[in-house]
């Protein structure tokens, strides 16, 4: 028995070393008034790093390869790209004046910007580093949203009020959804069939369902409240919904909580305590963590989304906006 026993630890442990560690995912924070990205490591939520990342840096986003960060500076007017590994910037990508919040193709090529000051959506090609196409939109472009199929961008018009549909494969306008006052975020379900938009004035998320050919229809409006907070206070922002279509989180604003919605019935099931005026969110990739920005107490909140609980803060730079995690 006994050479059975010594060869079996050997396989044993070789099964573990093909297992490998527990894998953390770098979380990647925008710091609009510090001017910075923070890294956080997400196994210990420890800060690894603060680089400078431009002027005012807002919208976020990781290429599919988690190779490089996108940061829209809106201040200096340009997209500014990073190594997600050395943090060093790489270049900048042309994307019209103010850019705000912006979405990736799928594939990483191309990005599609929205141009606050502009009243236009960017579309740059990450690759020749040019600008492919402008699409004149509604006042004050904001949110931007990509369905998971590729062929609709949607982008939300603070002003105008509307979230406007445009094909990617002519750039078009193709429908106009009006939804509440000052659109923030745009957030498809994994499936396609459905979009939350957030209206950070009119204080809900407008519920848009997607037909088979594209058209959309909107089908209801989830509004808050919250006991002992002024209805003023509950601003949608950010919204994101998991893997399944079962949860959907919006932030609210200076509310501190985020919003837990059950995504079948559309009723407010829970508000979860945040950090200060919580404006974005992300998920790991394994959906086992929501990590949100919280632009006056300069730190994020972890929430543990089967929990729907809060479990840590972590301190980043000034005024954090955005919030993006590597991929696996």
């Amino acid at each position: 028995m006994r050479p059975v026993q010594i060869a079996a630890v050997p396989i044993a442990a070789a099964l573990i070393a093909l297992a490998g560690p527990v894998h953390a995912n770098k979380v990647f924070v925008s710091n609009e008034k510090g001017n910075t990205v923070t890294v956080i490591d997400s196994d210990t939520w420890e800060v690894l790093e603060e680089f400078p990342a431009g002027n005012r840096p807002r919208g976020i986003t990781i290429s599919p390869d988690g190779a490089k960060v996108y940061v829209a500076a809106s201040d200096d007017d340009t997209v500014r790209v990073f190594d997600a590994d050395t943090y060093q910037e790489l270049y900048t990508l042309p994307s019209g004046p103010d850019p705000e919040l912006f979405v990736l193709n799928h594939g990483g090529n191309p990005l599609y910007i929205a141009n606050e000051d502009d009243n236009l959506v960017t579309v740059t090609d990450t690759e020749s580093h040019t600008i492919l196409a402008e699409v004149p939109v509604g006042v004050e472009p904001e949110g931007m949203g990509i369905s998971p199929d590729g062929k609709w961008v949607v982008n939300t018009s603070e002003t105008t009020n509307m979230a406007h549909f445009i094909s990617t494969e002519d750039y078009q306008i193709k429908y106009n959804i009006l939804v509440d006052q000052r659109p923030r975020y745009a957030q498809f379900t994994d499936d396609g069939t459905r979009l939350y938009v957030s209206s950070e004035i009119g204080g809900t998320v407008s519920v848009i369902d997607i037909a088979a050919d594209g058209t959309p229809t909107l089908v209801d409006k989830i509004a808050f409240e919250v006991p002992g907070v002024l209805p003023e206070w509950l601003q949608p922002v950010g919204v994101k919904v998991t893997a399944d279509g079962s949860r959907v989180f919006v932030a609210l604003g200076p509310a501190n909580r985020v919003a837990v919605i059950d995504g079948e019935t559309l009723e407010v099931v829970d508000y979860i305590i945040t950090g200060q005026r919580v404006w974005q969110l992300a998920f790991t990739p394994d959906q086992k963590y929501l990590i949100t920005t919280n632009g006056n107490s300069n730190d994020v909140t972890v929430i543990d989304v089967a929990a729907e609980k809060a479990i840590r803060s972590v301190q980043v730079g000034q005024q954090p906006w955005g919030v993006v995690v590597a991929p696996d």
